[in-house]
């Protein structure tokens, strides 16, 4: 079930709606779907959409990304996932699922919603940042021919360092989760990739702390043990069979002390292990790296960000949309 549209806090052109999916052990458990409606409508037809997925500890506020993509021609939706953002109820522990499979409903009740606006033909890609790159993959890996493309800014494809760091982590984290799922593991986070972007530190963008915090809500063993999970799928190989475009920046700097230098990487993944893990996704991967980019590209300094649409556009124009 689902509630009826309203204004979202973005502002007249940004609307919101509940989904309903139901309890778990906490509760009452929502997806909240947007969507970005200017007075003059898409130019395209037949229909296309995108669907965006957030990373960790985030929520949907590219506003720039969903223009961007309504002046391709292309109507723009964005789920906040559950226990995330505009769908984080008081009674839930933050970002936390057992299993990445649980997105599931969350995905196909946004879908629904976009085939409901523009019509069962309508031509879908989703587009997935970091934690939210990672879900999407595993979905369309489990579920073909359903969208028409993948688009993945700095998907969270490997943990960082290398697939040793994987298989030296796990057994650890699994005892933990067996006994004590949600407890919180140290807070490994400096703050630094905030101060890159945040409008109050030298960045260029506002944000709701609330639900993007700073340091970033906890990890909890048992969603780690479900992110481990997921990498050590995509490491055998997925098997999507939509043209995927894998953007991620030219280099990381991953540091315990800030430099000025983060202002143009990626403080967060380890790039050269994600685009390792990319091309494992499917039989059709662009991967295009870009130079100064932040961890979400879409967050870079200005010159960076219309590079990075760019090579969208022109990924688009030979790939997306089959």
């Amino acid at each position: 079930m689902a509630t009826r549209w309203r204004q979202d806090a973005l502002g007249p052109h940004y609307q919101a709606r509940t989904l309903e999916l139901g309890t778990d052990d906490e509760g009452e458990v929502v997806a909240t779907v947007v969507r970005y409606r200017p007075p003059a409508p898409e130019p395209v037809r037949p229909a296309r959409a995108i669907l965006y997925v957030h990373g960790w500890s985030d929520y949907f506020f590219q506003t720039e990304l969903a223009e961007y993509w309504h002046a391709q021609g292309a109507a723009f939706y964005a789920v906040d996932l559950r226990k995330y953002g505009r769908s984080l109820r008081p009674h839930q522990t933050p970002c936390y699922v057992d299993d990445l499979a649980e997105y599931d409903a969350d995905l196909e009740a946004a879908l629904d919603v976009v085939r409901r606006d523009l019509g069962v033909h309508a031509r879908i890609m989703i587009m997935g940042h970091s934690t939210g790159g990672l879900v999407a993959s595993l979905w369309l890996d489990r579920n073909p021919g359903v969208v028409s493309g993948l688009v993945l800014n700095s998907p969270w494809l490997e943990l960082q360092g290398s697939a040793v760091m994987r298989h030296i982590s796990t057994p650890a984290i699994n005892q933990v989760a067996r006994f004590q799922r949600k407890t919180p593991l140290p807070n490994i986070d400096p703050g630094y990739y905030h101060r890159t972007i945040s409008a109050d530190q030298g960045g260029e963008w506002a944000f709701d702390p609330r639900w993007r915090p700073s340091p970033a809500f906890p990890v909890r063993a048992g969603w780690l043990r479900a992110i481990l999970a997921g990498h050590a799928l995509v490491a055998r190989g997925l098997s999507i069979s939509v043209p995927i475009l894998a953007l991620a920046s030219a280099r990381s700097l991953i540091s315990p002390r800030w430099s000025d230098a983060m202002t143009a990487a990626d403080v967060v993944l380890d790039v050269e292990v994600v685009v390792r893990r990319a091309v494992q996704l499917g039989s059709g991967v662009t991967v295009v790296r870009i130079d100064g980019g932040l961890h979400d590209l879409t967050l870079s300094p200005r010159p960076v960000r219309d590079r990075f649409y760019a090579e969208i556009t022109r990924w688009t124009t030979a790939y997306g949309w089959d």
